[in-house]
Parts: structure tokens; sequence; C-alpha cells
């Protein structure tokens, strides 16, 4: 049977944002202003040809931690397979290689400008599900009634048309989904830059809250934050939110659930939800921003980075997996970013045909990437490899 609307008041879901009064807002003000700034100061420090290359690992992290937080474990090496159109014969893998592949299509999508200016939009929302559930396997679009055991389809970019209850939380009927929208996009859009920074677990939290779609939700609300970061902070998508929340799992699960009670008493601020456990989850989540920019800057240290590099190369050159030349080519693109093709031969110091034999036995192991056969070569971030570039990353694959 469809819901019928209980009435609610969209102030059901208030304090929206941290109030000028609270005695937490100046501490959180002082962490988005350094969130901004190591972010700036990161995303400045790399070279431009590193990047989109570092782009496309990110997008993989985000997609392996979102999918854990989910209980779906696709390690960020399947997840390139995936991508690469090469699917695991097991029907469940596979199956969650595909929603890997559609986790990142539209996390491209979003880091290539699809929702600039828009992301706390109700419109928005709906396209980030809509465009995710759509490349989903069948399998993977169903829901199940916990109390009758009835299977649902999840409709892409559809809300709900039914009552849920998500843990201890009854969220609001769904005929009054799209009110409450509208009341999260009135407040959230239009928040300035340095405030859409302290306001983005709130936004986060109050979307898990109203539980627009019968699935989904989580993982629309951490792309969601995402583009917002990506917009607010012009990240350059390079670091991930997603990694942080996910290491955190508990902790990040237990704010949640401590954002959907009540105020407890006249000095839990003025709205029906706690303020005061708005401001914990809002400390926890810039301070896991920030702690997620460092680990990522200090993965990217040159001096480092060039050294683990190139003694990854060293031991493929004496395994045989390289040619001894092809050090010398990583080393001229580590110190200049990229290389014109055309100057591989007097970096090699060999014919033509030897400098594009050389060239070719790194793109094949993933090391570097170029855009044509003509474009210069770049620097590449394989997940293949990132165990011994990046360490820490993410797990290494057991199986």
């Amino acid at each position: 049977m469809l819901a019928k609307d209980r009435g609610e008041y969209t102030a059901l879901m208030e304090p929206l944002v941290i109030s000028e009064g609270s005695l937490a807002k100046g501490a959180l003000t002082d962490l988005a202003f350094e969130l901004a700034q190591k972010s700036a100061g990161f995303r400045r420090s790399l070279p431009a040809s590193l990047v989109s290359s570092l782009a496309d690992l990110v997008r993989s992290i985000d997609c392996y931690y979102s999918n854990l937080i989910e209980g779906h474990d696709t390690h960020p090496v399947d997840i390139e397979r995936a991508l690469r159109d090469d699917y695991s014969t097991d029907i469940r893998k596979r199956d969650l290689q595909l929603e890997a592949r559609a986790h990142i299509t539209v996390q491209q999508w979003i880091d290539s400008g699809g929702v600039t200016d828009r992301s706390l939009t109700a419109e928005a929302i709906r396209e980030i599900h809509q465009r995710f559930c759509r490349l989903l396997p069948k399998d993977l679009l169903w829901v199940e009634d916990p109390a009758t055991g009835e299977k649902i389809e999840v409709l892409p970019g559809e809300f709900r048309d039914r009552d849920v209850i998500v843990g201890h939380h009854v969220p609001v009927s769904s005929p009054a989904v799209p009110r409450f929208l509208r009341r999260f996009e009135e407040v959230y859009s239009k928040l300035g830059k340095a405030e859409t920074i302290i306001a983005a677990a709130a936004a986060h939290h109050r979307l898990a809250w109203i539980h627009p779609f019968l699935d989904g939700n989580g993982r629309v609300a951490r792309l969601m934050s995402h583009a917002t970061l990506l917009q607010a902070l012009d990240t350059g998508a390079v670091w991930s939110i997603a990694r942080g929340l996910a290491r955190n799992v508990d902790a990040y699960k237990g704010h949640l659930a401590n954002c959907d009670l009540q105020r407890r008493n006249d000095l839990d601020g003025r709205g029906n939800l706690s303020e005061e456990s708005l401001v914990a989850f809002t400390r926890f989540f810039l301070a896991t921003c920030i702690d997620q920019v460092t680990f990522m800057e200090n993965l990217m240290q040159p001096d480092q980075l060039h050294t683990r590099i190139l003694l990854w190369a060293e031991e493929e050159i004496r395994m045989g997996k390289l040619p001894s030349k092809c050090r010398v080519l990583l080393e001229a693109i580590l110190y200049r970013g990229e290389i014109p093709r055309s100057e591989t031969p007097a970096i090699f110091q060999a014919s033509e045909r030897s400098s594009s034999r050389f060239v070719s036995a790194l793109i094949d192991r993933g090391a570097l990437r170029s855009e044509s056969t003509r474009a210069p070569l770049r620097l590449a971030f394989p997940a293949a490899l990132a165990s011994r570039w990046m360490p820490g990353l993410f797990p290494e694959r057991t199986a």
C-alpha cells in the first residue's frame, strides 16, 4: 500500500545549520578555514600533469571505500578491471564490479562539472541517484521489506512511495519527501562558500535523515558531499572523504545515529533535533577531511614518491619485466611532468622503433598514460601499482 502523508512540518529536521549563537561555531569555522587552506595548498603543490591521473585513482579509492561502508568489498584492482570491460566469471563479483563502474561513472561526471553550483539541490540529488542506479545490474535494484519479506524494485531517480524504517529512525512519510527536500535546497543551496564547508556534514546527515529513496541514500549522500567539497574547496578531486569515513566507519555511523536524536534540553539548540550531535558530527567530518588531505599530501611528497617509483622500476628491470632503459624515461617524466613522444628517442639514445618499444612497455605496465598516440606521456597511478607507489592508500588485494 502506498503511504499516506502524515503532514510532517519541515521544522522536524531543524536545525539545518549550526546556529550563530552556538559556542562551537568559532572552532568549527577555524576547522573549515584550516581545511580550505590545506586543500588549496595540496592542489597547488601538484604539477598539472599529475592532477588528472591522481583524480582517476582517487575515484577508484572513493568507490572502494564507499562500497565498504555499504558492505560490498570490490578491490580497486577489480574496479580498474571493470573499467577495461574485464569482468569476473563469478556472477556476484561481476555484479559488484558493475556497481563499482556505475559509481565511478557518476563521480567522473561530477568531477567534470556535472553538478557545478547545484550539488545541494533536489534536482542534482535525483540525478545522482538516477545515473547511478540505471547502470546497476537488475539483481542490485531490489530491496526486501524486513517486516513482510516483500521484494520491492528500486527505480532510478524515483523518490520512495512507501514508508520505511532505518534502524531506530523512522524517516518522514513518502509524500512528505518533496517538501522536505525543498526546504533542504532552500537552506543549503544559498549558503556562501565558507558556510557551505561548515554545513557539508549537516547536509550529509539531513539527506540521510529524509531518506528520499528506497535504497542508495548513503551512497548518494557521499557523492553529494564529494560534489559539494569539490566546488566549495576546488579540491581537484585529488583526495577522498569516503576513505576517511570508511576507516572510521563505527564513529561515522554512530554520529549519524546521534544526529537523529531529538534536542535534549534548552542548552541543546532551538530546533527539533540535537544541535550538540550536529556539532559533534561536523567536527568529526571536517577533521576527517583534514586528515585525508594530509595523508594524500604526505604520499605525494615529490622526493619520496620519486624514490618509491624508481625503486619499483629497478626491481621490474632486474626481474626482466621492463627494458633497462625505461628508468631514464620515468626519471625525465618525474622531473618534468610530461614528455612529448617526439623527444623519447633522444632521452633513450635509441632509434624511434626501440623508443616506441620502451614506451609501450611502460604503458602496458600501467606506469604511463597518453591521451593518444601523439599526445604527451604522463605518469599514471594504476591501482595495481598503488601498494608500491602509494603505500597505505588501500589494503593489498589478498585473492
